[in-house]
């Protein structure tokens, strides 16, 4: 068996800040530029649609009711107009595309779910996941996940598996990838993720961070690496400078970026780095490269002791009630004639 060799595009690029139509529009023109490039996978930021919660981060709860309201109307349905553009984008380029976005739901206009889907290069979705646990500050903004989406998706390209942000932190998250084969790992991040305000001790690096996390994760599964951090932009910056907060915009300012970029299946850096000037990264992957390090560390093969552990994984959909209606229950119960003509016990009563 020959595997591929694949250019992949990662697009280190700003959301319309807390505007989804233009922040999708955007996008749409992203696909189209990668895959006149030749770019046969592209990959977007944690909730690039429509930017990221970076406010949660700013300005205690109940400052943030507006910014709230925002990002719900800002938020879109994983089958709704929005993520259609990109399907039908993805399928008039024949690309595959995997997009972070703010996921809303019909049952509840205010639950969010932090997300992302893989589309393939016939504009059908082919994994839908939602973070498993929102991370600190982002707890006021998003609803926990489910395990749905830890699967790995097998396409002409190799085996595709994502995960968001921190969830990269979860050593049993990253191996229910592994253990599907996963060649491809994307991992996606914002562009900044404050933890301090200036002058109170060392700030979160998500640029170190995030590198050893994910090249952690390419070493031990043998797959290549996409590392996709968003771009913070003048634009969502003057957004969350406006109510005039200078120690906010300190904190913005001085925060690390993180930076989008590529590893090989030993953790090493490959293709294009962008962490302070928008655009499209770009690299290669010879898929061939992930045999050889299985010979020093297979951790789904024989590297393993399955009879020392066992995880096990559950991938229900969660959702908030399930509901029987009384239509359905006249179907399914049998006519009082034919009740009376048993016992109780399950025997046919005699007559």
């Amino acid at each position: 068996m020959t595997l591929p060799t694949v250019k992949v595009a990662a697009a280190h690029a700003a959301s319309v800040y807390m505007n989804a139509p233009a922040t999708v529009q955007k996008a749409v023109s992203i696909i189209e530029e990668a895959s006149r490039n030749g770019a046969e996978l592209i990959s977007f930021p944690e909730s690039f649609i429509p930017g990221f919660p970076v406010w949660a981060a700013l300005w205690a709860p109940i400052y943030n009711h507006e910014w709230f309201k925002r990002m719900a109307a800002n938020s879109v349905r994983v089958d709704g107009p929005e993520i259609a553009q990109i399907r039908a984008a993805a399928k008039r380029c024949g690309v595959f595309v995997s997009m972070g976005f703010s996921e809303s739901t019909d049952v509840s206009v205010g639950c969010m779910w932090n997300s992302v889907v893989l589309i393939a290069d016939d504009g059908e979705i082919i994994n839908h996941h939602r973070k498993l646990v929102p991370t600190f500050y982002e707890k006021m903004v998003w609803a926990p996940g489910d395990g749905f989406g830890l699967k790995v998706s097998n396409t002409r390209i190799g085996n595709i598996g994502a995960l968001i942000c921190g969830e990269n932190t979860n050593p049993l998250a990253r191996y229910s990838l592994a253990a599907q084969g996963e060649q491809i790992h994307i991992s996606a991040w914002p562009a900044i993720w404050p933890t301090r305000p200036p002058g109170s001790g060392t700030n979160f690096d998500n640029l170190a961070a995030n590198r050893i996390r994910a090249g952690g994760h390419s070493f031990e599964a043998k797959a290549f690496g996409i590392l996709n951090a968003g771009f913070m932009d003048d634009t969502m910056l003057d957004a969350l400078h406006s109510n005039g907060d200078k120690q906010a915009r300190e904190v913005l300012e001085t925060t690390p970026r993180a930076a989008t970029q590529f590893l090989d299946p030993t953790g090493a850096v490959i293709g294009d780095t962008l962490q302070i000037e928008e655009g499209i990264a770009y690299a290669t992957f010879e898929l061939e490269q992930c045999v050889e390090p299985k010979q020093f560390h297979d951790i789904v093969g024989y590297y393993n002791r399955f009879d020392v552990f066992d995880l096990v994984i559950d991938r229900r959909r969660l959702s908030p009630a399930t509901f029987r209606d009384k239509r359905a229950m006249e179907r399914t119960v049998p006519p009082i004639a034919e009740i009376s003509a048993f016992d109780g016990t399950g025997d046919r009563a005699e007559p």
